[in-house]
């Protein structure tokens, strides 16, 4: 049996909650399936983060933080 490699899917936004819907549905609905979608914050003051807790179960969130 052959096996697919693991592709990840690397997005990353600041402040792009009109665009975040749209991007992860296209990421999720490909013909592949064996990928992963890291999503990285860097400390949007939009509703990025509301929108992304409805994807929680499909993609790995990281939020920056400012020190």
């Amino acid at each position: 049996m052959r096996h697919s490699p693991l592709v990840s899917i690397i997005m990353n936004s600041y402040n792009g909650e009109k665009f975040i819907t749209k991007s992860l549905e296209s990421a999720i609905n490909q013909t592949y399936n064996n990928f992963e979608i890291i999503f990285w914050d860097n400390c949007s003051t939009d509703r990025t983060e509301d929108i992304i807790i409805n994807y929680r179960n499909k993609i790995k969130y990281y939020k920056s933080i400012i020190k």
